[in-house]
């Protein structure tokens, strides 16, 4: 994305309310509303950032044909994500809930918070899913070795790794399904190469059909 097209986005994102609703309760408020109303639950929620997003917004197919539902707010940091999730997830009874989060944490998206602190915040979301029956699902980090928007940032491909390597140490320690993807993804230095993302931090939308055949198959194994 290009600077002039970011700063467009934030302001459009600023004029819009985004200052007046931090944490983007609005976003889906409609929706949610009416999937309560109708006790229209999903199967499983992803919780997301842009990636997220992305995901729901080039493959919604995807998530329809298995009554999954996309909870992707572009921007948002793991805290952002811990913050709403009871509106997005809990509230919606879903079976299982898909978690990824890290990369604007990385970003220095708002604020910045040590690495441990993101992972303790997706270890909070795990918990309150559990707590309300709910499985989780840890996804990695998807690769980004730069960030468009922050090209002060130097480290963000190792940052990413030894997130990630905290991530699946949780999981496996918790009998939680991971989600590899940052391992089918990255390249031999940990960057997200063109063939897979554009920008080097977002993925193309055919790079979802190799996402969809990981998550799908952790989904199967995790709800056995």
């Amino acid at each position: 994305m290009k600077k002039t097209a970011f700063i467009i986005i934030l302001l459009a994102m600023w004029f819009s309310g985004y200052s007046q609703d931090w944490f983007r309760f609005n976003d889906y408020k409609a929706d949610n509303e009416r999937i309560i109303a109708e006790e229209a639950f999903p199967e499983v929620v992803f919780m997301g950032n842009s990636i997220t997003e992305n995901w729901a917004y080039f493959h919604p197919e995807f998530f329809t044909a298995h009554n999954y539902l996309g909870r992707g707010i572009g921007g948002q940091t793991s805290a952002h994500m811990l913050v709403r999730f009871k509106t997005d997830v809990i509230d919606l009874h879903p079976k299982a809930v898909v978690i990824m989060a890290g990369t604007n944490d990385v970003a220095h998206n708002d604020y910045w918070v040590e690495p441990d602190q993101v992972v303790n915040n997706v270890i909070s979301m795990c918990e309150l899913a559990q707590a309300h029956g709910i499985i989780p699902i840890i996804s990695s980090i998807t690769p980004c070795a730069a960030f468009v928007w922050r090209p002060e940032i130097k480290d963000a491909a190792q940052t990413i790794v030894d997130i990630n390597k905290n991530l699946k140490a949780y999981a496996e320690a918790n009998g939680i399904k991971y989600v590899d993807y940052h391992s089918a993804l990255a390249d031999k230095d940990n960057a997200f190469p063109t063939s897979f993302s554009e920008d080097g931090c977002h993925p193309n939308p055919d790079t979802y059909n190799t996402m969809e055949a990981m998550v799908l198959k952790a989904i199967q194994e995790a709800l056995k």
